[in-house]
């Protein structure tokens, strides 16, 4: 499964990045609301910054929801780096504008995919990434894991046809990230605070405290 991280912060990508975990960026107009990043020239100059720390698969989403501003906003948004992926919506004119970037090579994520009937459209429109919102889906009593399930058998049917990755969003905590990986998700994005999360266990901090314990019983006995 590849990470990646679903933030405009920099310093939370470099973090990721720094641990050897990281395969990607999304972000999306909130996040990048979140970091005051406002105006078409700050827009650009923050996506260079990103594509800077990352080594690939940067997700910018465009803000039109027309054709015709969905294409103009991707292709310069694509102008950027060779990383970019262009984020479109799930739509009919997204679906209009993936099929578009697909025939110019342009990569693109379909964002807020909530059945398997909209992956399987963004699919076959040529999307290189369909996002799932599991944790959305959870937020109405749907379980989102059933979601990702269903997505993996159909494409899974079609392997010659279907190239399309399923990149498991909305990922809220760990049990998500697990699940989703179990059930074979290409790809899963959440924040920095979900992976580091990974890293913890009661036995490992356990563990750690004794050896260095003993580290400094050793150290004294040599000194001594």
């Amino acid at each position: 499964m590849k990470f990646f991280i679903d933030t405009a912060n920099l310093n939370d990508i470099e973090q990721a990045y720094d641990m050897g975990i990281l395969d990607g960026v999304t972000t999306n107009p909130s996040l990048m609301a979140k970091e005051n990043i406002v105006g078409e020239e700050n827009i650009i100059a923050h996506y260079k910054k990103i594509c800077d720390i990352v080594e690939d698969k940067v997700s910018a989403e465009v803000l039109s929801t027309d054709l015709e501003g969905m294409i103009k906003e991707g292709e310069m948004l694509a102008a950027i780096s060779p990383k970019i992926v262009v984020k479109i919506p799930m739509i009919k004119d997204g679906l209009k504008a993936i099929k578009h970037f697909a025939k110019k090579g342009i990569r693109t994520n379909c964002t807020l995919i909530f059945s398997a009937g909209q992956a399987l459209l963004a699919a076959k429109a040529g999307a290189t990434y369909v996002s799932p919102f599991v944790g959305r889906l959870d937020d109405i009593s749907q379980d989102g894991m059933v979601l990702i399930e269903e997505i993996k058998t159909i494409f899974d049917q079609y392997p010659e046809h279907l190239n399309t990755e399923i990149l498991a969003a909305s990922v809220r905590h760990s049990m998500h990230l697990l699940n989703c990986a179990k059930l074979g998700a290409d790809v899963a994005t959440c924040p920095l605070k979900v992976f580091e999360a990974l890293l913890n266990h009661p036995l490992t901090d356990k563990g750690l405290a004794q050896f260095i314990k003993d580290a400094e019983s050793m150290t004294a006995v040599v000194e001594a």
